[in-house]
């Protein structure tokens, strides 16, 4: 319902008429309470001036003053400044309006700027102010505007949740308060109240007027007996009363021009320039912000009041002085307790700004005596110093030490609470990039223990990956690679992604790459390993599904052993002739649907062939083709690149750069280049002790032929263990012994038992048990895994740097 209905208002509430005036000063919209208010219909008030509309008289007449002051108001050219453009700040008052078919109207009214691309301009709301007549129990109360969603103005809804920022000192609180009550009586109203704080709420009043009267009656009594000149006094004491009002919006002005110019990025050290950078020079010559510890790490803090051992950091240091001046004595980056003797240690302990008008000698010997071996004294005696407390949700984050020269006015109670206002406003900028910093920390901690950080050089294979968040708030999500060594110098290569995104899907992901890197160390066949993620997939429960391609890459044969669940194919870029496909596999369904089966492929590959996994992520774009984006993977994945990094970034370039991606991206690529037929070695042993000894010659004649004598006697020890340890408990006629030379020297022995070995601590007097401990000992690393017809045992030692050649 609009103000202009005949809906009876309850008591303690006035009915609005709401304007609109754009930016070519004539009205957009009108009412229909300002078209009750004025007199004057719809129809003959869009598209005309405003100024013609309301036209302002600015004095009220001694007989048109319901409280008999008779006295001008002087508050109607305050509106005329707002509706002709002179005026950029929020205003308010009470002016006598021409209206047709009526003498006079006294009404109230607020003037709001608006902001934004709209051509609206300015907000007008405005009420009859007969219910403030003299003598009304209303007297001296405050009067907050509401606006509804229910004015017909085409921007209501927008103005309605921006009306926090419209009346800056109205808390969102007391906003949905306001609102909720609007829409409950059905239109807009003013609320009478002793306590509510809106921007521009003069004393509107009837208590005002009533003190004039009074002093006009002192003024002439004092004629009457011969005194001073009647006007004089009362003259002098509305000259300090306009003067007042004049400072009052001055600092309005500047507090609603420093909250528009903090707060614009949830960056923390951007935030903390833009507050310092905020007074300087208007409000203060010398601004120096100082936080809590935690707040510039980003992190949090318990609450309470803070300590002589509380540590402050320096981050910030605005000043008019010359260059270089300051940056010596007082460095950003310091950090350092405060004494309970100084006015910093008041401020952050109480929460109140701290005044000291002169910072006289014996202040600034107080002040500067915590300075080791630098004298701040000729930089701070003399000035004037407020310090400011830089709090949110009651809790002190720092504070802010302002200076003036001491040519300037001092400090005084009102530049206290301007700046204690300023501080407030500045605490919760601060407090929202600090819990943004603290989160972006907590994101990507938690994002970065989940995903493996993968060497990049394996055995017969080279590997780089890349993992891009879906948004820069959310670094968590469910997309993650992973590799997993595997018997025979195989690698696993793994990619998945949870679908959704969040905490539950990280958690989701971290579950289910566990279940892969366990299932892989079982060496099971890649559509069995998918089948048994499904099964536990199943049993986690049914509130998420996952996409997974497992591959099984064998340096030695120079084979991919695929399969696929419902995630979309790997890129092979052949070394030969630089082509690049999609590997042809089966789709599969994704992990936890539940009882579908896995196929899986087998894939030759040669020397220098490249294997790209990646997630949806990279190359689905809504609103676009998915066949388009695997196309760019393929044309991107076999450009020419310098490094495995650079193909990466290549790919990254091509895909990322389109618009309207919002998924995680977890992209791997792997340059398979194989593991030569000369860099292996085999044999077949009969399972008896004499072939400990024939072993250990076989190992030490080969490393002498591949170069590798410095470990010749250690790996020949060693094989020999591994091969009594099995002659002695696997129950076999025959052993498989493998020497592979790749990144590292790799050493296995097979067997049919499928009981892992136990490493044990052997007595003085055992006869066995040393082995495996000689092994655990001398081996870079040692292992067993179970295979198919059995287990291999092995170990691996890390070979000789090479020697740079001549010119190298």
């Amino acid at each position: 319902m609009d103000p202009g209905t005949e809906r009876t208002a309850p008591a303690g509430r006035v009915p609005l008429a709401v304007v609109v005036v754009d930016r070519d000063r004539s009205v957009s919209h009108w009412s229909r309470g300002a078209a009750r208010l004025f007199a004057r219909p719809k129809e003959r008030a869009i598209g005309h001036p405003a100024l013609d509309l309301l036209p302002v008289t600015g004095a009220f007449s001694e007989e048109d003053d319901p409280s008999g002051g008779g006295e001008g108001d002087d508050l109607g050219p305050g509106l005329a400044s707002s509706l002709d453009g002179r005026s950029s700040y929020p205003a308010a008052g009470r002016a006598r309006l021409a209206v047709r078919e009526r003498r006079r109207a006294d009404v109230l009214w607020w003037a709001y700027p608006l902001v934004g691309p709209g051509r609206e301009r300015l907000l007008v709301l405005a009420a009859d102010a007969s219910s403030l007549a003299a003598g009304s129990d209303r007297a001296g109360e405050r009067v907050a505007p509401g606006f509804a969603l229910h004015t017909d103005f085409p921007g209501a809804e927008e103005l309605a949740r921006r009306l926090p920022e419209i009346l800056p000192s109205m808390s969102v609180g007391e906003s949905a308060r306001i609102v909720a009550q609007v829409l409950e009586l059905g239109y807009p109203i003013l609320e009478f109240s002793q306590n509510e704080r809106v921007p521009v709420t003069p004393d509107w009043g009837v208590a005002r007027r009533v003190e004039r009267h009074a002093r006009r009656e002192r003024a002439a009594r004092a004629a009457a007996e011969g005194g001073p000149p009647p006007g004089g006094p009362a003259a002098s004491i509305e000259d300090r009363e306009d003067l007042e009002y004049a400072a009052v919006r001055e600092r309005l002005e500047f507090l609603n021009e420093v909250s528009g110019r903090i707060g614009t990025s949830l960056d923390l050290a951007r935030t903390i320039t833009e507050v310092s950078r905020a007074v300087v020079p208007r409000f203060t010559d010398v601004a120096g912000t100082y936080l809590r510890e935690q707040v510039v790490a980003g992190e949090g803090f318990a609450d309470g009041v803070p300590d002589t051992t509380t540590l402050w950091h320096r981050v910030a240091l605005e000043h008019t002085d010359e260059p270089g001046r300051w940056d010596d004595v007082v460095p950003v980056g310091e950090a350092m307790p405060f004494p309970a003797h100084t006015p910093f240690f008041r401020c952050m302990t109480s929460g109140e700004p701290v005044l000291v008008p002169r910072i006289t000698e014996e202040t600034g010997h107080a002040i500067a005596s915590q300075f080791e071996k630098r004298d701040i004294r000729p930089l701070i005696t003399g000035r004037s110093m407020l310090v400011v407390p830089l709090k949110a949700r009651h809790v002190v984050l720092g504070f802010m030490i302002l200076l003036r020269h001491p040519e300037r006015p001092v400090f005084n109670d009102m530049d206290r609470v301007t700046g204690a206002e300023l501080a407030s406003r500045a605490g919760l900028v601060l407090d929202n990039a600090r819990m943004y910093t603290h989160q972006e920390n907590v994101a990507e901690t938690l994002q970065d223990s989940m995903l493996p950080h993968i060497p990049p050089h394996l055995a017969g294979c080279d590997v780089a990956t890349r993992y891009l968040p879906g948004t820069l708030l959310g670094r968590v999500g469910g997309d993650w690679f992973d590799s997993v060594k595997l018997p025979g110098a195989r690698t696993a290569f793994v990619v998945g992604d949870v679908m959704g995104h969040g905490l539950n899907s990280a958690a989701m992901m971290g579950q289910l790459r566990t279940a892969v890197q366990t299932m892989a160390g079982l060496d099971l066949q890649p559509a069995q390993l998918l089948r048994n993620l499904d099964d536990l997939a199943q049993r986690l429960g049914d509130t998420y599904l996952a996409t997974c391609l497992y591959a099984v890459y064998d340096p030695v044969v120079g084979e991919l052993h695929l399969a696929n669940a419902g995630h979309i194919p790997p890129v092979l870029v052949r070394a030969e002739d630089g082509r690049s496909e999609l590997v042809d596999l089966p789709t599969g369904a994704p992990i936890g649907v539940g009882g579908v089966p896995f196929e899986s492929v087998r894939v030759a590959v040669a020397p220098g062939d490249r294997l790209v996994m990646c997630t949806d992520g990279l190359v689905e774009v809504r609103g676009e083709d998915i066949g388009v984006g695997l196309a760019t993977l393929c044309e991107s994945a076999a450009h020419p690149a310098a490094s495995m990094d650079d193909a990466c970034d290549t790919i990254i370039r091509a895909l990322n750069t389109r618009g309207g991606r919002k998924d995680d991206v977890a992209l791997l690529m792997a340059r398979l280049g194989g593991v030569a037929p000369e860099d292996v070695a085999e044999w077949r042993l009969a399972a008896e002790p004499v072939e400990v000894r024939r072993v250990r010659e076989a190992v030490r004649e080969r490393l002498h032929a591949w170069g590798l004598a410095p470990l010749a006697e250690n790996a020949a020890l060693l094989a020999g263990e591994l091969v009594t340890n099995a002659v002695r408990h696997a129950r076999a006629r025959t052993l498989d012994l493998r020497l592979i030379r790749a990144e590292t020297l790799l050493c296995e022995v097979d067997d049919p038992e499928a009981e892992p070995p136990r490493l044990r601590d052997a007595g003085p007097e055992d006869e066995a048990g040393r082995g495996l401990r000689l092994v655990s000992t001398l081996a870079r690393e040692w292992g067993s895994s179970r295979t198919r017809s059995g287990k291999t045992v092995w170990f691996e030692l890390t070979l000789p740097r090479r020697r740079p050649g001549p010119g190298r």
